[in-house]
């Protein structure tokens, strides 16, 4: 796309050709090129042909597992009953995706308009986060046609999956409407957007109120079984307040790695409000996700100390949690301080990337390397990695198709 920005070509921002007449729906899915030079600029990306072998090899096995069983693609067992497909697709895509509820609360009841311009990204990342963790989570479950079973079918308001199932797919629809006005000013509804604007606070109140349950719900999860997960992973009194408080770093951290891709993968769709405050709303961002780090990491000890677990920091798994704690935690912790201090977004975009590597780690530690720390350690089956690696692939595919299109990274021209 750089290269025919450089030839005169101007992607669509606006409802109108420069004629007057107005874009079809096929030259905005086309982004104003031809379907020859629409198809050739896709076939010049190397990614594209990365993602094509990803799924001439991925998209089979997932077949093969809805044909054969899961036990076909996976080593769950009673003893692991979470496997890769949840552990990553769930308890680590749900608090990277914590985006949507933070953006959200500090421009619309907050009142800080000064982060508009990332906000959008921030509801996107936010909503297809938590789709995709839906979508592997029906992978996992081989029956989508059951899916409302725990809502509405087989009713347990007592149990902690009642609550994720029904306040992720509520919030899952706040999060569609909270970006209705960025598709209603691609197709050109006005009404739809002046309504959104009408209810926007409610929407956002909302969304905090079911975002910060079931960030909290994903770890008492783990209270279902205790004296599996490793004690230093595990807090009976304060498993949900480390998940949901976790998640507002992570969250935070990847928006910050999603805007510096953009930035330098899609800088043909960013507009120059987005690039020219891009720096600055990075380091604002940093202040928070600092603070949010700070708290995690004096409420994590203090789980460890509530429980009487330092023994447990002298040994192997010890070294390993706090291997996770300094990669994590302590280190984004020292950086984030380092570029808010010297406003230097350079420093806060690596402080982000080792977060959301950190929270990550810490996931896969809770639901599956530290599950059943004193039995046997699973190893997930290679076609579970694939199948894994294919979704993730396709969240990715879906991102950037959507950037492309929404004005997510720029500002339609068209008033409304």
């Amino acid at each position: 796309m750089n290269r025919m920005l450089a030839k005169g070509f101007r992607p669509i921002d606006t409802l109108h050709k420069p004629d007057g007449t107005p874009w079809s729906f096929k030259e905005k899915m086309m982004l104003g090129l031809s379907s020859q030079e629409y198809w050739a600029a896709q076939l010049r990306n190397p990614f594209n042909w990365i993602l094509a072998a990803i799924f001439a090899v991925g998209l089979p096995i997932i077949v093969g597992r809805f044909i054969f069983g899961l036990g076909w693609v996976t080593h769950s067992s009673y003893d692991y009953p979470w496997g890769l497909l949840l552990g990553w697709g769930l308890f680590v895509m749900v608090p990277l995706s914590a985006s949507g509820f933070m953006m959200g609360t500090t421009v619309e009841l907050f009142g800080r308009k000064d982060f508009k311009p990332i906000e959008r990204l921030g509801l996107l990342n936010g909503l297809l986060g938590y789709f995709f963790a839906v979508m592997f989570l029906q992978v996992d479950l081989g029956q989508p046609w059951r899916l409302i079973y725990p809502m509405f079918v087989s009713l347990g308001p007592a149990a902690v999956l009642f609550l994720v199932a029904w306040h992720v797919a509520t919030y899952l629809s706040v999060q569609v409407a909270e970006l209705v006005p960025a598709v209603s000013e691609w197709m050109g509804w006005p009404k739809a957007k002046r309504f959104i604007k009408q209810i926007v606070i409610g929407l956002t109140v909302a969304g905090i109120i079911l975002s910060t349950l079931h960030q909290g719900a994903l770890g008492a999860l783990f209270t279902y079984a205790p004296g599996k997960v490793h004690p230093l992973w595990y807090s009976s009194a304060f498993q949900w307040f480390h998940f949901i408080c976790s998640a507002i770093f992570a969250g935070l951290s990847m928006l910050i790695v999603v805007s510096t891709l953009t930035k330098w993968f899609m800088r043909w769709r960013c507009d120059e409000t987005f690039l020219k405050s891009l720096d600055r709303l990075t380091v604002g961002i940093a202040k928070g996700a600092a603070l949010a780090l700070v708290t995690y990491l004096v409420i994590k000890f203090i789980g460890v100390a509530h429980d009487n677990d330092w023994q447990y920091l002298f040994s192997g798994w010890g070294q390993w949690f706090m291997f996770e704690m300094a990669l994590g935690v302590i280190v984004p912790l020292v950086l984030f301080t380092s570029a808010v201090r010297n406003n230097n977004a350079t420093t806060a975009r690596w402080a982000a990337l080792f977060a959301v590597v950190g929270i990550a780690l810490n996931r896969l530690n809770t639901s599956l390397i530290t599950f059943n720390w004193n039995l046997y350690q699973e190893i997930p089956h290679w076609r579970e990695f694939v199948i894994t690696v294919t979704v993730y692939a396709t969240y990715i595919l879906v991102y950037r198709a959507v950037l492309a299109r929404l004005p997510i990274l720029f500002t339609w021209k068209d008033k409304s």
